[in-house]
């Protein structure tokens, strides 16, 4: 999404924009710091600075290059933390809602509120995947403002699945590169999940290759490569196709979506956002989501249950989109599925 948390508060007569990280965003942004003047004095909000592509949607590719161009940027504010000098941070969101309506008419665009959606959670989810959403925010209409805390009181629901890793090389071209190759932290082994090419503009291409510079290396830091085959999905790395690859220092952490994850723990239709801010690249790691693939989840299963019962291992058949099939002494030669449902209760 195109879209960067931001918070804002007017004191004396001043108004300060400022990221998650407090960092200073007044000269980054001034036409919102313009909109927002209206704000009461001594007035804290919560809100984000949209990004909108050409579809309309938002785009974080268009925010890192909006200066370049003509995108059109918003902020959305959805919750007030200070009223004119009042601590509001304990009252419920309904009320906190309530408050921020009786301010936001005095606000010039492109400031806006973001309303609240007034419908079934299926017809929400439609629109969002009509719309090539990433999702929805939910949260309980009685929960209290939490600063820096995460908590069970709201909810990011994606239609596609996302989370941060760290890239750790990529495949050159003449320019820059063609794609990024990224995974997470294991314990101390950074483990290898996928390459992607997709998600980039040539100019957001052209930023990130900046900040390859100096973390070049020349051995490949991730523990589980080379593989022994492409797998069901093309995504392996194997040592003919990294001879095609650069390495880095994995220090770069960035978000990305994807549609799945693979039983061979790979990605499926993966896509580029954003570097990460501010997590450190040892503190990834892989997050399991309620939406995990199932055939994925029956895999590991029998992949534990294969090893923890002194069985060999298991396999695709390299160069073929079947099913995986099993080997050892119990299942030689049976399907996926049989070998699933001939585990034991």
């Amino acid at each position: 999404m195109g879209r960067v948390p931001r918070h804002c508060c007017q004191t004396l007569g001043k108004v300060h924009l400022r990221s998650r990280n407090d960092k200073d965003f007044n000269a980054k942004y001034p036409a919102i710091v313009k909109a927002l003047a209206g704000m009461p004095d001594e007035t804290v909000i919560d809100g984000e600075v949209v990004a909108l592509d050409e579809s309309g949607r938002p785009s974080f590719n268009a925010l890192q290059n909006y200066e370049s161009s003509k995108t059109p940027l918003l902020y959305y504010v959805f919750d007030v933390m200070v009223l004119a000098g009042k601590d509001i941070m304990g009252e419920p969101i309904s009320a906190r809602r309530q408050n921020l309506q009786k301010f936001m008419m005095e606000l010039d665009e492109p400031v806006r509120e973001s309303p609240v959606l007034d419908a079934s959670l299926p017809d929400l989810i439609q629109s969002v995947k009509a719309h090539g959403l990433e999702g929805l925010v939910a949260k309980r209409r009685e929960s209290r403002y939490e600063p820096g805390q995460r908590s069970a009181a709201w909810q990011k629901m994606r239609v596609n699945q996302g989370q941060e890793f760290v890239i750790g090389g990529y495949t050159p071209t003449a320019k820059n590169f063609d794609s990024i190759i990224f995974g997470y932290y294991d314990g101390p082994k950074l483990m290898y999940v996928a390459r992607t090419r997709n998600g980039f503009t040539p100019a957001s291409r052209e930023q990130l290759f900046k900040q390859f510079k100096g973390l070049e290396i020349d051995k490949c830091p991730f523990a589980n490569l080379p593989e022994a085959n492409s797998g069901r999905w093309g995504q392996g790395l194997t040592a003919a196709k990294m001879g095609d690859c650069r390495w880095l220092k994995p220090a770069l952490v960035g978000q990305f979506e994807f549609l799945e994850w693979t039983p061979d723990n790979h990605l499926r239709h993966s896509r580029f956002m954003r570097l990460g801010e501010g997590r450190k690249p040892n503190d990834v790691h892989r997050e399991e989501h309620e939406g995990m693939d199932r055939e994925a989840q029956r895999y590991q299963a029998l992949k534990k249950w294969l090893l923890e019962n002194g069985i060999v291992a298991y396999h695709s058949l390299p160069g073929e989109e079947t099913e995986p099939f099993v080997m050892g002494a119990d299942f030689c030669g049976e399907t996926f599925d049989d070998a699933v449902d001939s585990l034991p209760s």
